[in-house]
């Protein structure tokens, strides 16, 4: 990162995330091959599930936690991120979960110490291929977020200074390979389902994002607010001091709002293609929500929750052109997901 603003927003977001509850680090402590950060991922099992930690040591007396790192990686491998982040995995004798969520109606005692137990990191500048070949090829985020050592998202930074979010997609499409260019192997990182969840380009001013690099061609959604006047982008700040982006990482990004996130509101769409030959596939798509999606929905848990159930909710939705399924259907599909539990089935949704 040479600009000295883009450095400079990239410490800002990065203050404002420790300042709530983040934890940083250098990108040393991020494993290239399994692409973790270990320490974290350790860190929090061992805190939260210390009796299984140590009936899997027993189970494993030699390098346990070699073992159990090499467990973690098998399986994000065969399943990818956001399964194991939120149904773990058994290994022989041993239940491993990596992740705790909020439940619906309180926590006791022993979840509530689970769930303080999460590690959400931030890591500035991550060279993550292990592939790289100094002098030649050794690309590097802006800044990966990980939880409990698991890598959810990625982020490219520009300063509108000098260059805008095209850059940042840009550089996604161009400079973020998901191959190795030379020997073709995929990089963990950037591997659809296995790695980051959902990949960020972010200026001062705007947001896009993607949940699956394609190389040229990626696929951008835009991730703002909306302008004051109903237009696209975001609104301009009242402080020039402020970014019309801190709602990316004071609220998308604030650790219970990014919690809830990875366990409720992505979804893995799997649809049953038929190609010109006639076979059969399965078609994945990782869907994110958009900002607004994921605002209106929290908003109407926020209503119920204050106002009990049988009240009835007008939702209007605007036709998006840059999505190709609709926010009506979004919303919908998530109802069964995150709002039907913690509403009662009285409430009335109007579409």
């Amino acid at each position: 990162m040479a600009d000295s603003r883009e450095a400079r927003f990239q410490q800002d977001i990065i203050d404002q995330m420790v300042s709530e509850g983040w934890l940083t680090g250098p990108a040393s402590g991020y494993d290239r091959a399994a692409a973790l950060y270990p320490e974290d991922l350790l860190a929090y099992f061992k805190d939260a599930w210390p009796e299984r930690w140590e009936k899997f040591c027993k189970n494993n007396p030699q390098k346990s936690e070699e073992a159990f790192l090499k467990a973690v990686v098998r399986e994000l491998d065969r399943h990818g991120s956001l399964e194991v982040l939120r149904h773990g995995f058994k290994v022989p004798g041993v239940k491993i979960d990596l992740c705790s969520f909020k439940p619906d109606h309180g926590m006791n005692p022993e979840s509530l110490a689970r769930y303080q137990a999460n590690r959400l990191r931030v890591v500035p500048e991550v060279s993550y291929s292990p592939h790289f070949r100094e002098g030649d090829y050794n690309p590097r985020l802006d800044l990966v977020l990980f939880v409990n050592g698991i890598p959810t998202a990625t982020l490219e930074l520009k300063s509108e200074f000098k260059q805008s979010i095209e850059n940042a997609k840009r550089q996604y499409r161009y400079d973020r390979p998901v191959k190795d260019p030379v020997t073709r192997k995929p990089e963990p990182l950037l591997t659809f389902k296995r790695g980051a969840l959902v990949h960020f380009a972010v200026s001062q001013d705007e947001v896009a994002m993607t949940t699956q690099l394609k190389g040229k061609d990626t696929f951008f959604l835009p991730f703002n607010q909306g302008s004051e006047e109903g237009g696209a982008g975001n609104p301009h700040p009242e402080d020039d001091s402020q970014y019309g982006t801190a709602y990316l990482w004071q609220r998308v990004f604030q650790t219970d709002a990014w919690l809830k996130i990875l366990g409720r509101f992505l979804h893995l769409q799997k649809e049953e293609k038929e190609d010109f030959g006639g076979r059969k596939y399965t078609k994945e798509t990782l869907i994110f929500p958009r900002y607004h999606q994921w605002d209106v929905v929290n908003q109407l848990l926020d209503s119920t929750r204050k106002e009990g159930a049988g009240n009835k909710y007008l939702i209007h939705t605007v036709p998006d052109p840059a999505s190709p399924i609709p926010l009506r259907g979004r919303l919908t599909s998530w109802r069964p997901f995150t709002m039907l539990r913690a509403i009662a089935c009285s409430t009335r949704w109007w579409w």
